[in-house]
């Protein structure tokens, strides 16, 4: 399905386009860096790592010893052998383990203690019980739609279009604190336009992981540097034609923020931290490389996008899955490396996102169906970790939890309460919440503890 774009889609599209570009120098107070100290005693980032598809998290935590057998039963060829799973000590038990790939992140769970899980989270407008499910009793629309239900994660708004998400509308609400002096927006995404950072004011800037960020085709010489200038100017002409002008505006802020990212990331010293070449690997360092030159930036409150996309496994499920879980331990665990070697472990939060879960039951080609209720997970030196948040669904088919027969799990946490959480740490007011997650005060808990 293809969602329209709003007049407010079409400004926050242009915007991330020019930023996509490559700059070499730049006129206009953008182009100086700024003096501010690299250190930050107050800096906070969030960095979302969304996982396109729809990740069957079933088999990333998998529930051991004497569950095991159920377990196997119905996830029949999709089981994964239990001798091969990574266990999870939790005060001193084995309940529940990794997929063999999240070998890192067992690692983190199991002995730095500063990974969580938050289980069995989705989109919901109150909390839902199988009968009300069944009556269609005020349930977010389109369920088990991709696109549908990766706007709700990202914004929040449950029903009709919306026009900001809510990783914006934090980045509203704490700039005027936190980022008065900025030279640069709070957001940053290293994995395309999405709404996710987009604000009522709030625009995000786009690039390429990897590229020198701003326009191509500007070299430092008198003609290129003569070229850009005209390209500026013309970009403050009046036309006359107000969507034609408003853009314009904003494509030429966007050129002038490439300037300072682009001189800011040439002060930075190169990072010692070996990260993968994937496309995971290759975002996440870009993000890494961005929060050591947050002095230059003036930025004390960072919100960066990035995302693994291929979890829509209707088919070929378990070798897909073991590439997939590969890049993501292997990628967070490099970039919490990084974050210690720029000296900012406890002041960034990592966590992943997914439209939905998957089908408990298999469907036909080793493959699973969309679902709804699933797990995702918190790492950073803030995290309260080494624990299961929330509420884990019975796994049985036609179970309490079960919309149906399949297993597709009635979520027990909102993503309301999830993102509120990450929120609150980041620095926004409880008096702030309602306006950015419309549906937490159908809940009784706002904050789920997972951060200290």
């Amino acid at each position: 399905m293809t969602t329209p774009h709003t007049r407010r889609d079409f400004l926050r599209l242009a915007c991330c386009s020019a930023a996509t570009a490559s700059i070499v120098g730049g006129l206009s107070k953008f182009g100086l860096v700024s003096a501010l100290a690299q250190g930050s005693t107050d800096y906070k980032a969030l960095v979302c790592i969304f996982l396109f598809g729809g990740n069957d998290s079933n088999n990333l935590l998998v529930p051991l010893g004497s569950a095991y057998p159920t377990y196997q039963s119905i996830r029949a060829n999709l089981a994964i052998a239990q001798a091969s799973l990574l266990p999870l000590q939790i005060a001193g038990q084995a309940n529940f383990g990794f997929h063999p790939n999240l070998i890192e992140l067992q690692g983190f769970f199991n002995n730095q203690k500063n990974i969580a899980l938050l289980a069995n989270v989705g989109t919901l407008v109150q909390p839902t019980t199988q009968a009300q499910y069944k009556k269609y009793q005020n349930l977010p629309s389109n369920l088990f739609s991709h696109s549908d239900q990766q706007d709700q994660w990202q914004t929040t708004q449950l029903n009709g279009l919306a026009d900001a998400g809510w990783a914006g509308k934090v980045a509203d609400k704490i700039n005027p604190t936190f980022n008065s002096g900025a030279l640069f927006p709070p957001v940053l995404s290293v994995a395309g336009n999405t709404i996710f950072g987009t604000g009522d004011s709030t625009r995000p800037f786009t690039m390429s992981p990897g590229s020198t960020p701003g326009l191509q085709g500007f070299d430092s010489s008198a003609a290129g540097q003569a070229r850009f200038l005209a390209t500026q100017q013309l970009l403050t002409l009046d036309t006359g034609i107000s969507l034609v002008q408003a853009t314009s505006a904003v494509t030429n802020q966007s050129v002038q923020q490439g300037v300072v990212l682009a001189n800011a990331l040439k002060a930075i010293a190169p990072l010692q931290t070996v990260f993968p070449k994937t496309g995971l690997g290759n975002q996440l360092k870009q993000v890494a490389q961005v929060i050591a030159a947050r002095g230059a930036l003036g930025v004390t409150r960072q919100i960066f996008f990035c995302s693994l996309g291929g979890f829509d496994t209707h088919s070929d499920q378990l070798a897909t899955q073991i590439s997939l879980y590969q890049q993501l331990s292997q990628g967070m665990s490099a970039f919490y490396s990084a974050t210690s070697e720029i000296g900012v472990a406890s002041n960034v939060t990592t966590f992943t996102l997914s439209e939905f879960s998957r089908t408990y039951q298999p469907g036909s080609n080793g493959g699973t169906d969309h679902a709804w209720g699933g797990h995702q997970m918190i790492l950073g030196g803030a995290v309260r970790g080494n624990q299961i948040y929330g509420t884990m669904p019975t796994l049985a088919l036609g179970g309490p939890d079960d919309t149906g027969n399949n297993g597709r799990w009635i979520p027990t946490t909102s993503v309301d309460q999830y993102a509120a959480t990450l929120a609150k740490w980041f620095g926004v007011a409880d008096a702030d919440m309602p306006s950015i997650f419309p549906n937490l005060a159908n809940f009784t808990t706002a904050n789920l503890g997972f951060l200290g």
